[in-house]
Protein backbone atom coordinates (compact mmCIF):
# COMPACT_ATOMS: atom_id res chain seq x y z
CA UNK A 1 0.00 0.00 0.00
CA UNK A 2 1.49 3.11 -0.83
CA UNK A 3 2.17 6.42 0.78
CA UNK A 4 -0.75 7.90 -1.51
CA UNK A 5 -2.81 5.25 -0.65
CA UNK A 6 -2.91 5.36 2.95
CA UNK A 7 -2.59 9.17 3.31
CA UNK A 8 -6.68 9.13 4.54
CA UNK A 9 -5.42 6.81 6.86
CA UNK A 10 -4.49 5.83 10.89
CA UNK A 11 -2.38 2.96 11.60
CA UNK A 12 -2.99 1.30 15.25
CA UNK A 13 0.11 -0.60 17.08
CA UNK A 14 -1.85 -2.19 18.88
CA UNK A 15 -1.21 -5.43 21.91
CA UNK A 16 -2.71 -8.04 20.57
CA UNK A 17 -4.46 -8.14 23.90
CA UNK A 18 -6.59 -6.00 22.24
CA UNK A 19 -7.12 -7.28 18.83
CA UNK A 20 -10.87 -8.60 19.49
CA UNK A 21 -12.21 -5.24 21.03
CA UNK A 22 -10.89 -3.19 18.16
CA UNK A 23 -12.07 -5.45 15.89
CA UNK A 24 -15.30 -5.17 17.34
CA UNK A 25 -15.43 -1.15 17.64
CA UNK A 26 -13.98 -0.77 14.11
CA UNK A 27 -16.82 -3.06 13.28
CA UNK A 28 -19.55 -1.08 14.99
CA UNK A 29 -18.35 2.15 14.41
CA UNK A 30 -17.36 1.85 10.85
CA UNK A 31 -14.03 3.13 10.88
CA UNK A 32 -13.09 1.83 7.23
CA UNK A 33 -9.95 4.42 7.96
CA UNK A 34 -8.70 2.53 10.52
CA UNK A 35 -5.93 -0.39 9.46
CA UNK A 36 -4.97 -2.02 12.68
CA UNK A 37 -1.49 -4.03 13.61
CA UNK A 38 -0.96 -6.24 16.44
CA UNK A 39 2.28 -7.10 18.29
CA UNK A 40 2.03 -10.45 20.59
CA UNK A 41 -0.20 -10.23 23.72
CA UNK A 42 3.29 -12.14 25.19
CA UNK A 43 5.57 -8.97 25.35
CA UNK A 44 3.47 -8.20 29.02
CA UNK A 45 5.27 -11.13 30.64
CA UNK A 46 8.72 -9.08 29.35
CA UNK A 47 7.33 -5.56 29.59
CA UNK A 48 11.29 -4.50 29.16
CA UNK A 49 10.68 -5.51 25.24
CA UNK A 50 7.97 -3.54 24.20
CA UNK A 51 9.26 -0.51 23.85
CA UNK A 52 11.55 -1.58 21.17
CA UNK A 53 9.00 -3.56 19.63
CA UNK A 54 6.36 -0.78 19.15
CA UNK A 55 9.55 1.16 18.06
CA UNK A 56 10.02 -1.31 15.02
CA UNK A 57 6.66 -1.47 14.49
CA UNK A 58 6.36 2.15 13.57
CA UNK A 59 9.62 2.14 11.84
CA UNK A 60 8.36 -0.39 9.65
CA UNK A 61 5.47 1.70 8.63
CA UNK A 62 6.48 5.50 8.43
CA UNK A 63 7.01 4.82 5.08
CA UNK A 64 3.34 4.33 3.85
CA UNK A 65 1.52 6.04 7.00
CA UNK A 66 1.32 9.35 8.16
CA UNK A 67 -0.66 8.93 11.22
CA UNK A 68 -0.01 6.26 13.54
CA UNK A 69 -1.50 5.55 17.15
CA UNK A 70 -0.54 3.04 19.74
CA UNK A 71 -3.29 1.14 21.54
CA UNK A 72 -0.84 0.57 24.43
CA UNK A 73 -0.72 2.14 28.16
CA UNK A 74 2.27 2.50 29.72
CA UNK A 75 2.16 -1.29 30.34
CA UNK A 76 4.88 -2.08 33.23
CA UNK A 77 7.67 0.20 30.96
CA UNK A 78 8.28 2.78 33.59
CA UNK A 79 8.17 5.33 31.51
CA UNK A 80 10.14 3.80 28.40
CA UNK A 81 7.27 3.70 25.88
CA UNK A 82 6.33 7.59 26.38
CA UNK A 83 9.86 8.65 25.80
CA UNK A 84 9.64 6.52 22.86
CA UNK A 85 6.85 7.78 21.52
CA UNK A 86 7.46 11.90 22.35
CA UNK A 87 10.28 10.98 19.72
CA UNK A 88 8.43 9.47 17.45
CA UNK A 89 5.87 12.20 17.81
CA UNK A 90 3.06 9.16 18.49
CA UNK A 91 0.54 9.25 20.95
CA UNK A 92 -0.95 6.05 22.98
CA UNK A 93 -3.82 5.16 25.04
CA UNK A 94 -4.37 7.64 28.39
CA UNK A 95 -3.14 5.11 31.66
CA UNK A 96 -0.53 2.64 33.10
CA UNK A 97 -2.22 -0.54 31.46
CA UNK A 98 -5.55 -1.85 30.32
CA UNK A 99 -7.47 -1.98 33.72
CA UNK A 100 -6.97 1.49 34.09
CA UNK A 101 -8.43 2.64 30.34
CA UNK A 102 -11.20 0.06 30.22
CA UNK A 103 -12.64 0.84 33.88
CA UNK A 104 -11.60 5.19 33.33
CA UNK A 105 -8.93 6.09 35.66
CA UNK A 106 -11.51 7.66 38.15
CA UNK A 107 -13.06 4.53 38.46
CA UNK A 108 -9.98 2.87 38.76
CA UNK A 109 -8.30 4.41 41.69
CA UNK A 110 -11.45 4.18 43.50
CA UNK A 111 -10.92 -0.08 43.14
CA UNK A 112 -7.15 0.52 43.51
CA UNK A 113 -7.91 2.55 47.18
CA UNK A 114 -10.26 0.00 48.47
CA UNK A 115 -8.31 -2.96 48.15
CA UNK A 116 -5.10 -2.42 46.62
CA UNK A 117 -4.55 -6.01 46.45
CA UNK A 118 -6.63 -6.88 43.48
CA UNK A 119 -6.20 -9.20 41.15
CA UNK A 120 -7.53 -7.96 37.95
CA UNK A 121 -9.38 -10.05 34.62
CA UNK A 122 -10.48 -8.67 31.36
CA UNK A 123 -12.51 -10.39 28.80
CA UNK A 124 -8.68 -11.90 27.67
CA UNK A 125 -7.53 -12.43 30.36
CA UNK A 126 -10.10 -14.70 31.64
CA UNK A 127 -9.78 -16.69 27.92
CA UNK A 128 -6.18 -17.06 28.06
CA UNK A 129 -5.70 -17.44 31.78
CA UNK A 130 -3.61 -20.87 31.29
CA UNK A 131 -1.62 -19.39 28.64
CA UNK A 132 -0.51 -16.16 30.06
CA UNK A 133 -0.69 -16.79 33.85
CA UNK A 134 -0.91 -20.29 35.01
CA UNK A 135 1.27 -21.07 32.29
CA UNK A 136 4.08 -18.06 32.61
CA UNK A 137 4.09 -18.57 36.60
CA UNK A 138 4.18 -22.36 36.13
CA UNK A 139 0.85 -23.00 38.60
CA UNK A 140 -0.06 -25.65 35.57
CA UNK A 141 3.40 -27.21 37.12
CA UNK A 142 3.27 -26.33 40.80
CA UNK A 143 0.02 -25.46 41.87
CA UNK A 144 1.43 -25.50 45.44
CA UNK A 145 2.85 -22.05 44.12
CA UNK A 146 -0.45 -20.19 43.93
CA UNK A 147 -0.18 -19.09 47.82
CA UNK A 148 3.11 -17.67 47.48
CA UNK A 149 2.58 -16.08 44.08
CA UNK A 150 -0.76 -14.81 45.36
CA UNK A 151 -0.50 -13.99 48.82
CA UNK A 152 -0.77 -10.60 49.08
CA UNK A 153 -3.92 -10.41 46.94
CA UNK A 154 -7.16 -9.92 48.77
CA UNK A 155 -9.94 -10.45 46.03
CA UNK A 156 -10.68 -11.03 41.93
CA UNK A 157 -12.13 -8.24 39.74
CA UNK A 158 -13.10 -8.67 36.49
CA UNK A 159 -13.35 -6.22 34.12
CA UNK A 160 -16.20 -6.72 31.78
CA UNK A 161 -16.14 -5.66 28.14
CA UNK A 162 -18.90 -7.90 26.72
CA UNK A 163 -20.73 -9.89 29.41
CA UNK A 164 -20.67 -13.28 28.97
CA UNK A 165 -22.28 -16.08 30.87
CA UNK A 166 -19.21 -18.44 30.28
CA UNK A 167 -16.39 -15.89 30.64
CA UNK A 168 -18.03 -14.99 34.09
CA UNK A 169 -18.06 -18.78 35.33
CA UNK A 170 -14.37 -19.13 34.14
CA UNK A 171 -13.46 -16.17 36.04
CA UNK A 172 -15.38 -17.03 39.30
CA UNK A 173 -13.24 -20.38 38.64
CA UNK A 174 -10.36 -18.57 38.48
CA UNK A 175 -10.88 -16.57 41.75
CA UNK A 176 -11.80 -19.85 43.54
CA UNK A 177 -8.59 -21.32 42.43
CA UNK A 178 -6.45 -18.80 43.74
CA UNK A 179 -8.44 -18.69 46.62
CA UNK A 180 -9.54 -15.16 46.32
CA UNK A 181 -12.65 -13.26 46.51
CA UNK A 182 -14.90 -12.60 43.17
CA UNK A 183 -15.98 -9.10 41.99
CA UNK A 184 -16.76 -7.55 38.97
CA UNK A 185 -17.42 -4.26 36.93
CA UNK A 186 -19.09 -4.25 33.14
CA UNK A 187 -17.06 -1.74 31.72
CA UNK A 188 -17.69 -1.89 28.35
CA UNK A 189 -14.59 -0.35 26.01
CA UNK A 190 -13.86 2.63 28.37
CA UNK A 191 -11.20 4.68 26.94
CA UNK A 192 -10.27 2.66 24.55
CA UNK A 193 -13.24 3.34 22.57
CA UNK A 194 -13.21 7.29 23.17
CA UNK A 195 -9.35 7.69 22.31
CA UNK A 196 -9.99 5.36 19.15
CA UNK A 197 -12.69 7.88 18.02
CA UNK A 198 -11.07 10.95 18.58
CA UNK A 199 -7.74 9.49 16.68
CA UNK A 200 -10.74 8.38 13.22
CA UNK A 201 -12.27 11.87 13.57
CA UNK A 202 -8.87 14.37 13.73
CA UNK A 203 -7.74 12.27 10.94
CA UNK A 204 -11.08 12.18 8.76
CA UNK A 205 -11.57 15.66 9.52
CA UNK A 206 -9.19 17.14 6.98
CA UNK A 207 -9.93 15.20 4.13
CA UNK A 208 -13.34 15.91 4.53
CA UNK A 209 -12.72 19.33 4.65
CA UNK A 210 -10.24 19.10 1.76
CA UNK A 211 -13.12 17.41 -0.63
CA UNK A 212 -15.64 19.78 0.33
CA UNK A 213 -13.23 22.97 -0.48
CA UNK A 214 -14.74 24.65 -4.24
CA UNK A 215 -12.69 23.92 -6.71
Amino acid sequence: MSTAATAGRVLVIACGALSREITALKRASGWAALDVTCLAPELHNRPQHITAAVRAAIGAARARYQHIFVAYADCGTGGALDRMLAEERVERLPGAHCYEFFATAQVFAALAESEPGTFYLTDFLVRHFERLVAGSLGLDRHPQLTAEYFRHYRRVVYLVQLPDAQLELQARAIAARLGLAYEQRTTGYGDLAGSLARVTRRVALPIAIERSAPT
